[in-house]
């Protein structure tokens, strides 16, 4: 299309429009060692499949003595035996070939390997010696026990073989797995590098967070709102800051958003995003960028989604990096991030997108139809959903809190741990309704 004309666009066509231009980032077999201290949220990229036998051998689940269940009477009588040796962890079984341990027991401690020829392992509080002293050596010669319920003994590969699905790809790398995974005799995994996101926000009335702003400028917030957003998504980010309202400033800046130069990809950013500047005015520097002939500039789309609050919206590649161009007003960004770009951040990662689920609202709220309403809500301990409300709110006027109402009242999001997705033909949503939730937290 023209990048003069705006497409007409329902949600999900334009979140649509934005997945087709990911991928699943590629993935690197990264040390154990490293995965054990790197930030959360990494995935597979391929299946895991363990190499070695877990436990790696027969060994002791307790301490006590290693005995032959055929030199224990089966009735539970005690027999006295002769000590015969000493397993500790980390030592070999010892050289005793099968049967040369008959009529004898070994003293052992939990993770010592089992003798061959042993096959029980004899707590030794049930024992005549009742416990061990640390550090102590070997010194009684015979020891009188019984047969007991269980062999006490973890055999070998009982719990993971070599060829076993430890994980699959798409999962995400827990510690636990790690763990496992290092027990299995694996010394990496194939790991989906995090994704990497360059964030600006443009407008000449921007200043930096803590400056006095003077007339008629204002904080830039968005920059910082997009950066801790994803950083919750689960992705790197570089925060570039705000940008004026100047086309060469703005392409200035998104050469240095990219990162690396183009055929460099070692630190490049896989996605930017930007907010505002993407409507009809006259400052609206996204849409001059988008609209003249550039050879950074590719696969350029101008959108009027059905959504509010966030209805233009605008998709690029500068230097064959995707580009997500969101609205300029704090919550259209806010809700434009939820809808477009952190799906695409999972997609990238290689995770599956948050999907909306259905819940019960308590109390009811207008909504304006003909788009896509999107409220901010929280969720109630009954598991309903409430609009959020602007805690700055609350006393200005007679009756308690003031609703949050429209793009602007950033303030609400504060509470609000979901965004409610109203169907464009709904003028009112009533107490009992039903609606589709978007849940805000998590790396998805």
């Amino acid at each position: 299309m023209s990048p003069g004309r705006q497409q007409a666009r329902t949600v999900e066509e334009h979140a649509a429009a934005v997945l087709a231009r990911v991928a699943p980032l590629p993935a690197d077999d990264v040390a154990l060692a490293a995965l054990a201290v790197a930030e959360p949220g990494r995935v597979l990229g391929a299946d895991v499949r363990a190499v070695a036998h877990v436990p790696p051998f027969d060994g002791a689940a307790m301490d006590g003595y290693a005995v032959r269940l055929a030199d224990l009477p089966p009735g539970g009588a005690t027999v006295t035996l002769p000590v015969v040796g000493d397993a500790r962890p980390g030592s070999p079984a010892g050289d005793r070939q099968e049967g040369e341990g008959a009529g004898g027991a070994v003293r052992i401690m939990t993770g010592a390997p089992v003798p061959a020829w042993a096959d029980s392992v004899v707590p030794v509080e049930r024992t005549s010696t009742e416990r061990f002293v640390a550090g102590a050596p070997t010194t009684e010669g015979e020891v009188t026990l019984a047969r007991q319920q269980r062999t006490h003994v973890r055999h070998r590969g009982e719990d993971v073989r070599p060829g076993d699905l430890l994980a699959r790809a798409g999962d995400e790398v827990t510690p636990a797995l790690v763990a496992v995974a290092a027990s299995a005799g694996l010394g990496s995994l194939p790991v989906r590098r995090r994704p990497r996101v360059a964030v600006l926000s443009t407008g000449s009335e921007l200043v930096p967070a803590g400056d006095d702003p003077g007339a008629g400028r204002i904080p830039d917030s968005n920059s910082l709102l997009l950066a801790g957003l994803v950083r919750a998504a689960g992705a790197d980010v570089e925060r570039v800051g705000a940008v004026p309202d100047d086309a060469d400033g703005l392409r200035r800046a998104l050469d240095l958003a990219v990162g690396a130069p183009a055929g460099d990809a070692a630190g490049r950013a896989d996605l930017v995003v930007t907010t505002g500047g993407v409507s009809a005015g006259a400052s609206d520097v996204v849409r001059a960028v988008l609209a003249a002939p550039d050879a950074r500039l590719r696969d350029v789309e101008l959108a009027a989604v059905a959504l509010r609050p966030g209805r233009p919206q605008a998709l690029a590649r500068w230097q064959g990096v995707p580009w997500v161009a969101l609205p300029g007003s704090p919550v259209s960004a806010f809700v434009s991030f939820a809808l477009f770009v952190r799906p695409a951040l999972a997609v990238l990662a290689s995770r599956a997108p948050a999907r909306p689920v259905r819940r019960r609202v308590a109390s009811a709220w207008p909504s304006p139809p003909g788009r896509v309403h999107v409220v901010p809500v929280r969720t109630l301990p009954s598991g309903e959903v409430e609009r959020a409300v602007s805690p700055a709110g609350a006393g200005l006027r007679a009756g308690g809190p003031r609703p949050a109402v429209g793009g602007h009242a950033a303030s609400a999001l504060l509470g609000a741990d979901a965004l409610a997705l109203v169907p464009a033909d709904a003028e009112k949503v009533e107490a009992g309704d039903e609606v589709d939730v978007l849940p805000l937290g998590g790396a998805t």
